[in-house]
C-alpha cells in the first residue's frame, strides 16, 4: 500500500507566513504539519513508497524535510513528486496532481491512500488502514458535533453499511455533523479511476469532488477516524492547532 501526500497549494489565505514557506511544513505544537500526518501513517503495516506530491516552488523543501525525518525515525521511503506549477494561477489542482502521480509514478498498480499534508491527526491511522483493506474506496470521516461548524465542510449521508448515499458540499441547512475529511484509501483499481474523471472534464480541484464522481458508480464506505482531527485553514486555526496538538506531542 502506498501513500499519496497532497503538498501542491500554495495557502494564499496564510500569507506571509507561507509565501516562503509550504504550508505543510509550518510547524504546529514543535513540528511540522505534514510530520504528524507522516507519524500516524507509518505504523500502517506493509506500507510502501510514501509520496509527497508538491509544486517547483517547494520541492526542494520537501525533499530536505524528507532528508531529515529519515535521519530522526526509522526510514520511510520517499518520493518528491515535482508538478511543475510554480503559482496559484498554472497549479494542476488536488485531483490533477493526483492523476498526475499516478500515471508517472504507475501508482494504478497498488492500493493507495491519499491524504492532505495540511491535515491534523492526534493518533495512528492503522486502524483505518485495516478497515478498508480490501474495499473499492473509503473515505474519512470526523463528526464535528456542531450544526454551524459543519457548514464549513461537506455533510455525508450514509447507509445502515457506511456506505455514502448523499455528499453535500458546505450545506447551510444540515442535518447531521459527519463530514468527509481528505483521507482516502483507493483500492489499485478504482485508482484507475482519476484518468476517467479527468478525461470527462471534471474540476480537478479540491479531492471531495472525486468522492461526489465516484460514490453513484462504486460504493465508497466509510470510517471513523479516532480522537482529534483539525484543519487548518487560516492563521486563527493554525494559533488553535498549536494550542490543541501540543497535549499530543509525543
Amino acid at each position: 500500500m502506498n501513500i499519496l501526500v497532497l503538498a501542491a497549494g500554495y495557502a494564499t489565505r496564510l500569507y506571509p507566513l507561507t509565501l516562503n514557506k509550504a504550508k505543510p511544513l509550518l510547524d504546529v505544537a514543535g513540528k511540522p504539519m505534514v510530520e504528524w500526518v507522516l507519524d500516524n501513517l507509518a505504523p500502517i503495516p506493509d506500507l510502501g513508497t510514501v509520496y509527497i506530491v508538491t509544486n517547483n516552488k517547494f520541492a526542494a523543501d520537501f525533499q530536505a524535510w524528507a532528508d531529515g525525518y529519515n535521519q530522526r525515525h526509522a526510514k520511510v521511503a520517499f518520493k518528491i513528486v515535482n508538478d511543475g506549477s510554480t503559482s496559484d494561477q498554472d497549479k494542476l489542482g488536488a485531483i490533477g496532481d493526483i492523476n498526475l502521480v499516478v500515471k508517472r509514478e504507475g501508482l494504478d498498480r497498488d492500493d493507495l491512500i491519499v491524504v492532505a499534508g495540511d491535515n491534523l491527526f492526534s493518533e495512528s491511522l492503522e486502524e483505518f488502514a485495516r478497515f478498508a483493506k480490501g474495499k473499492d474506496a473509503v473515505l474519512a470521516t470526523y463528526d464535528v458535533n456542531d450544526l454551524e461548524a459543519i457548514k464549513k465542510y461537506n455533510t455525508l449521508t450514509l447507509d445502515e453499511e457506511g456506505r455514502i448515499t448523499a455528499f453535500e458540499e458546505k450545506s447551510q441547512n444540515p442535518t447531521g455533523t459527519i463530514t468527509g475529511i481528505a483521507l482516502y484509501y483507493f483500492a489499485a483499481s478504482t485508482v484507475k479511476l482519476f484518468e476517467t474523471y479527468i478525461a470527462e472534464g471534471n474540476n480537478p480541484d479540491q479531492p471531495g469532488r472525486f468522492i461526489q464522481w465516484l460514490y453513484p458508480r462504486l460504493g465508497v464506505h466509510t470510517h471513523p477516524i479516532a480522537g482529534t482531527w483539525f484543519d487548518i485553514g487560516s492563521k486563527e486555526t493554525l494559533e488553535e492547532a498549536n494550542e490543541i496538538f501540543a497535549k499530543f506531542r509525543r
